[in-house]
């Protein structure tokens, strides 16, 4: 027989999980240092940027450690227009292959590759 105790700490961690893959790494109590805009700056913007040198394969291990802590600054970034649910999915994706990048994972530049879709993103989530 489960007693009230457990049964209560089992909720609690199913709520939990349910909590964090509903609102993202947001709900955890992690706050941006950087704004959406300024990770573009930084890391997206012009045909020498850091993510045009990943995708070009010339980046340095610098640059790449960059990109992981710039994409995981757009995970926890609300996304400016648009649904959650995409935006969460979009920046967990080119997190993901920045941290595969940086870990010199032989798929890894086709996955930055297919994560860095700027349209994409900007299409449903960029404002005007």
């Amino acid at each position: 027989m489960n007693s009230l105790p457990q049964r209560s700490k089992a909720l609690t961690a199913i709520l939990l999980v349910a909590s964090a893959g509903t609102f993202g790494c947001a709900s955890l109590g992690s706050k941006p240092s950087q704004t959406v805009k300024q990770v573009m700056e930084s890391g997206f913007k012009g045909k020498e940027s850091v993510a045009a040198r990943i995708g070009q394969g010339t980046s340095t291990a610098a640059d790449r450690q960059l990109m992981v802590e710039l994409t995981r600054q757009l995970t926890l970034n609300k996304a400016p227009m648009g649904d959650l649910a995409s935006w969460s999915q979009k920046t967990a994706m080119l997190h993901a292959a920045a941290k595969n990048v940086a870990a010199g994972n032989a798929a890894a530049a086709d996955q930055w590759k297919a994560a860095v879709n700027c349209k994409a993103c900007h299409s449903a989530h960029k404002p005007e």
